[in-house]
């Protein structure tokens, strides 16, 4: 069992953890925690080398796995990432899509048999603090829901965990980030633009100051060169990425004991 402090973060897709929790991950990461990452599925229903989403019937998936596979290991190293675990199950795509059916998609997944998998993942590494997306998979994604429920249940059959965190993007943040980014010209992501709008600014638990590690947190979603739709994030000035993303915003959504002391820190208290 190792003896660092350890933070998993369970994540859906290969780019979920460069998006969503690059900062905590390469802060830890820097000060010498372990920082163990879970990628549910393997991303076969991104983007393919011709551009082509998930849904186009021309789609090459079995290409798309190997190329997100190789990136996945390049942007977890970047993102601060100690281990790298992929579940395998297959990539849900978007709620309705044909995709859905299919028995080995996550949506689809056994939950108890997936959170034993992750619960003794967070035990062997000796995790006390976990990050996953909320009950909303953030922005609906049905396999983001799913990394929730069966995170959550990991947590009950888990010893180690101490906390559960979801990142989020409280109200007055994100009106903000949307003015911001659109004063400078920028394009947004769906999984922005989509967030959901009423997290309320008093449900944040920890602000997160990561600005010293945005560069890392922008050349791993670099690292995802085959998601097209998120090159805007890539080639934006890194002192407006550092402005709009040198902040990360946890809400405390789990803890085994009275927590206090984490305003700034995920671990502080602990």
């Amino acid at each position: 069992m190792n003896s660092s402090p350890t933070l998993v973060c369970v994540h859906a897709h290969p780019d979920d953890e460069a998006l969503f929790t690059a900062g905590i991950s390469a802060h830890y990461g820097a000060r010498g925690y372990n920082v163990v990452l879970v990628t549910c599925t393997d991303g076969r229903l991104g983007f393919d080398a011709e551009g082509r989403p998930g849904s186009d019937l021309e789609h090459d998936s079995d290409g798309t796995v190997i190329a997100r596979a190789a990136e996945l290991q390049r942007a977890a190293r970047l993102a601060g990432f100690t281990r790298s675990i992929t579940l395998g199950y297959l990539d849900s795509g978007m709620l309705g899509w044909p995709q859905n059916r299919e028995r080995r998609a996550f949506m689809n997944a056994d939950v108890e048999h997936a959170a034993r998998i992750v619960a003794s993942i967070i035990d062997e590494s000796n995790g006390s603090v976990v990050v996953t997306y909320d009950e909303n998979g953030f922005y609906g994604h049905p396999d983001h829901v799913q990394a929730n429920v069966v995170t959550r249940r990991a947590l009950e059959l888990s010893s180690a965990a101490q906390r559960l965190y979801y990142p989020v993007v409280p109200r007055g943040v994100l009106a903000e980030f949307k003015s911001g980014a659109e004063t400078q010209g920028v394009t947004l992501p769906a999984w922005i633009l989509d967030a959901v709008p009423d997290i309320a600014d008093e449900s944040v638990s920890t602000v997160m100051d990561v600005r010293d590690y945005a560069g890392q947190k922008q050349s791993a979603i670099a690292a995802h060169a085959s998601q097209i739709d998120n090159l805007d994030l890539v080639t934006m000035d890194p002192q407006l990425f550092t402005l709009l993303f040198g902040t990360e915003y946890y809400q405390r959504a789990w803890w085994r004991h009275d927590s206090h002391g984490d305003e700034a820190d995920l671990f502080g208290g602990l």
